[in-house]
């Protein structure tokens, strides 16, 4: 299979900010692989971001192919107040106190301001702040503060993270301000909206009224809380992110590769996109090669059936944002060529068919491996014809010719679809046919006379079920 941006299967997303929000950087990490621009609304302001959006748009017609954009809003982020002097620092068996008095802090207190967090606290109770980097343990509980003993760590600094492994806490998955960036976010017409720090099904509810529509919604899994409830989350989402930054943070390190390989697969059975996220290629950010390290868990992500792995620093504030989505792309390429991986895949592969849709879509991947086709074609409106196709993970890339633009940028974000936006009409079997065969010819995805599959919901152009297969010839 020839190295085009239509062959490798396993999607990427590139975080955009200071380093890449430039039309020329856009163009060449387009050029590079990236399928998916993620706008970061934790920083930026609105006009950043609808710049960003614009420019994507001018890069994406230019590109001749559709790119999706999906804004990742901040959510809840849990951080301490600031201190009067700087930094401080701590030592481990040293006493702290949290505490909702808003003057800066000093060696001895520093202001929480978060009471919810104070009502799911107990003595013994761990707190683990700047990424895990500073651990302790609560030792006295009162009305507006908590004192700890420090486990581990050597200084604090202003507005660092927080987290609280084990509790749910009461406050809600969408802030004030996301709600507001949200709004933007639908304005602007991004494809998909990331939501942050989602802890229950009603989290994902609140966000699904909100957005009514206007774009898919992917839920970041950020919180332990979370897994206890996936399948209900995910059956809520159009697509799941596995964000393993404040997840790692809050569960064992021994316990993220499970947690991985449980909501990859999770995601994959119940046919929703599944991105893997969060310091993938990181030493990047500086450094023009990764470590052996971070290929192996790009490529580990690929071997789990994962839709897409994605970028953040990487891209947004990396020294070499360009090399960092080529080197994703050589090393998903890389392991989709393996055998081992096309084991994997037939081994995993869902047999589960719960409607005719899916017989449909099943049928078609079988006879797509019996006739030797070259590429799978699926004609669709919603996307859900597609999508049924990425689920089966087939090793012949998919065509996907919808009329709706918004559901061909949607698409992107699954597993080897190339999807192409159809304005006109397409009447019966025979024209989608030909123009299949024709944008095939045109990308190099096959040549005359070879074979391919087609599956589609007939008539034309009503959203509905898939209900009929076709084979038939590229001429």
């Amino acid at each position: 299979m020839k190295n085009t941006h239509w062959s490798r299967r396993t999607k990427i997303v590139a975080t955009l900010g200071p380093a890449t929000n430039q039309e020329e950087q856009i163009a060449a990490l387009i050029e590079a692989g990236v399928n998916i621009f993620r706008l970061n609304f934790s920083h930026g302001s609105h006009d950043d971001h609808r710049a960003a959006l614009q420019k994507i748009r001018v890069q994406e017609e230019k590109s001749g192919r559709c790119v999706g954009i999906m804004a990742d809003m901040q959510g809840p982020k849990l951080r301490i107040g600031t201190f009067k002097d700087g930094p401080i620092e701590i030592s481990e068996g040293m006493s702290f106190r949290f505490d909702l008095d808003e003057m800066p802090g000093d060696e001895r207190r520093v202001c929480l301001p978060h009471p919810e967090i104070l009502s799911v606290l107990d003595v013994d109770s761990q707190i683990f702040l700047d990424d895990g980097k500073v651990r302790a343990r609560v030792t006295k509980k009162g009305a507006d503060f908590i004192d700890v003993v420090i486990r581990s760590g050597t200084t604090l600094s202003d507005r660092k993270g927080l987290n609280v492994p084990g509790a749910l806490i009461p406050i809600p998955a969408l802030t004030e301000k996301d709600k507001k960036d949200l709004a933007l976010a639908l304005d602007m017409g991004v494809d998909w909206v990331a939501q942050s720090f989602v802890q229950t099904p009603e989290d994902v509810q609140e966000a699904r009224d909100l957005i009514e529509g206007r774009a898919a919604l992917m839920v970041k899994l950020e919180k332990p809380a979370a897994l206890t409830q996936l399948e209900e989350i995910i059956a809520l989402a159009d697509g799941v992110m596995l964000a393993r930054g404040d997840l790692g943070v809050e569960i064992p390190a021994e316990d993220v590769p499970a947690v991985q390989k449980r909501v990859v697969r999770k995601a994959w059975e119940m046919g929703k996109p599944v991105i893997v996220a969060t310091q993938m290629l990181e030493s990047m950010i500086e450094n023009a090669r990764p470590t052996r390290a971070e290929a192996s868990d790009v490529a580990t992500a690929v071997y789990d059936g994962a839709d897409g792995v994605m970028l953040s620093a990487e891209t947004a504030a990396g020294a070499h944002p360009i090399k960092a989505v080529e080197m994703m792309d050589k090393i998903c390429r890389s392991t989709e060529s393996d055998e081992i991986y096309t084991q994997i895949m037939e081994a995993k592969h869902p047999d589960l068919v719960d409607d005719s849709s899916d017989a449909i879509t099943a049928a078609a991947y079988y006879v797509a491996q019996d006739v030797g086709a070259s590429f799978i074609v699926t004609y669709t409106t919603s996307g859900s014809t597609t999508l049924r196709m990425a689920r089966q993970r087939p090793e012949v890339p998919i065509l996907c010719l919808t009329p709706d633009l918004n559901s061909a940028r949607r698409l992107c974000m699954s597993y080897g679809v190339h999807a192409v936006h159809m304005e006109e009409e397409m009447g019966d079997f025979t024209g989608p046919a030909r123009t299949a065969a024709k944008i095939a010819l045109g990308v190099g995805m096959a040549e005359k006379g070879q074979t391919f599959v087609m599956t589609a919901g007939v008539p034309f152009g009503e959203k509905g079920t898939t209900n009929t297969l076709r084979i038939a010839e590229v001429v």
